[in-house]
């Protein structure tokens, strides 16, 4: 059974997702604010958090920054904002994926099933999968303890992020389109994915190369999609 945290000023809101997602088989964590998932997320043992932005004590984007310190469990955000800058704020804040109010429960259903069969299958939690290292110039990918390196460094990456890059130098020197790695990331069909994308590419780039401006191992191809270089 996976453990989730909902964070909701509103206990309507937070007791409605309950309600979803006890019928998937999930256990519910309930928090009302952001301090408050703090102390539950020190607690418990969780494995994707389903959280609103707007709150009072801390909102949501300043729960998000105080998480992605330490944990890189996939977020959730919940909001009843629709534009296009909020959404990226929270994807460049490190969350996963993002839904707006009012939502469709089988969306949200949807959208946690598929967070945590990336995390589980491809992410953090599957830490017996296979001891295959990928490795391009002096990047490399460890994914027995899923661990991500650039010159012997460890580079922390959220289970998004690593299964991006993972996908990308498993097949390096081969272009990909955003559809495409859309759909062998989530394993989902790709629907308006290219703000997501791109805001994960760059979270990559700022974190493995030098240069993010000039990037050595994760290239742009102009019109067409991205790739790792084969060095």
């Amino acid at each position: 059974m996976y453990n989730i945290l909902v964070v909701d000023d509103d206990k309507e809101i937070v007791n409605a997702i309950e309600i979803y997602l006890k019928k998937e088989g999930y256990k519910i964590i309930k928090a009302y604010d952001g301090e408050m998932a703090i102390e539950e997320l020190k607690k418990n043992e969780v494995h994707l958090i389903i959280l609103d932005n707007m709150m009072p004590k801390k909102d949501g984007i300043e729960t998000l920054e105080e998480i992605r310190k330490e944990k890189t469990i996939p977020v959730i955000m919940l909001s009843a904002k629709s534009e296009d800058y909020d959404k990226i704020e929270g994807l460049n804040t490190g969350a996963d994926d993002y839904i707006t109010k009012p939502f469709n429960p089988l969306e949200l259903i949807a959208r946690v099933n598929s967070c945590l069969r990336r995390y589980v299958k491809l992410g953090s939690l599957n830490k017996q999968e296979n001891d295959k290292i990928y490795k391009t110039g002096e990047l490399e990918i460890n994914d027995e303890t899923k661990s991500v390196s650039v010159d012997g460094k460890e580079v922390k990456l959220t289970a998004t992020e690593y299964n991006i890059l993972k996908f990308l130098i498993k097949n390096k020197g081969k272009v990909y389109s955003i559809p495409q790695i859309y759909e062998n990331v989530w394993k989902e069909e790709c629907y308006g994915a290219e703000n997501i994308i791109a805001v994960h590419i760059r979270h990559i780039r700022e974190k493995i190369e030098i240069n993010p401006k000039e990037p050595k191992y994760l290239k742009v191809i102009w019109g067409i999609g991205y790739k790792i270089e084969n060095i």
